[in-house]
């Protein structure tokens, strides 16, 4: 069997979406999907393990990550630098690995400049109000913070169609067979499968 390259999948959504927990069902459910993990300058937060969940740097590292070219993308979000590491994902798809981003919509647009072929999915709530309720739910930010999330999802969901795919997070189970379907679709297609079964292709005879 021929090695393929792998395939970036870049998962966006505003704030309070659900992406998180999507994306860790997607991840269970196709275990051979790799998670980026990314550089951050943010504190950890309880629970969360450093190379697990981010790998945790100063804003003196990261910035000189930045001069060196290490990103693949980086972003500045709330006063903290995040950023997805160049090498990483450039031996991973070198490897045949798929990989899966869960970044903000500016990385994003830095990612698909790169990899134009890489596959877009935002995951979109219901309804703002219920976006809103989703937030003040979580009660982990300032009604100053929620107010300027909801304005960054507005302005994030005028952003939809330059995305492949989206998912509307209303019922978290039939989300959660949507984003797996996505991911199950683009392994199957034509190109992908010609290359990956390209041997057992040529022994029929199928090959031109």
């Amino acid at each position: 069997m021929t090695q393929a390259s792998g395939t970036i999948f870049i998962v966006v959504a505003p704030s309070g979406a659900g992406k998180t927990s999507l994306v860790a069902a997607l991840l269970e459910a196709e275990p051979s999907v790799c998670l980026s993990v990314s550089h951050t300058t943010r504190a950890a937060r309880e629970g969360e393990i450093d190379g697990k969940h981010y790998h945790f740097i100063s804003h003196a590292e990261f910035e000189t990550m930045i001069r060196q070219g290490d990103f693949l993308e980086y972003a500045e979000v709330y006063g903290n630098y995040y950023g997805t590491s160049s090498g990483w994902i450039r031996s991973r798809l070198a490897e045949g690995q798929d990989i899966l981003l869960e970044i903000d919509w500016q990385g994003a647009r830095q990612v698909r400049k790169v990899f134009p072929e890489a596959v877009g999915i935002f995951i979109v709530p219901p309804s703002i109000e219920e976006l809103e309720r989703r937030l003040r739910g979580r009660a982990t930010d300032s009604p100053e913070v929620i107010e300027r999330r909801l304005a960054s999802a507005r302005n994030e969901i005028d952003m939809i169609p330059e995305y492949d795919y989206m998912v509307v997070n209303e019922n978290f189970e039939r989300a959660r067979l949507d984003l797996i379907s996505i991911v199950r679709a683009q392994r199957l297609r034509t190109p992908v499968q010609r290359l990956r079964f390209a041997d057992k292709l040529a022994h029929m005879g199928t090959q031109r």
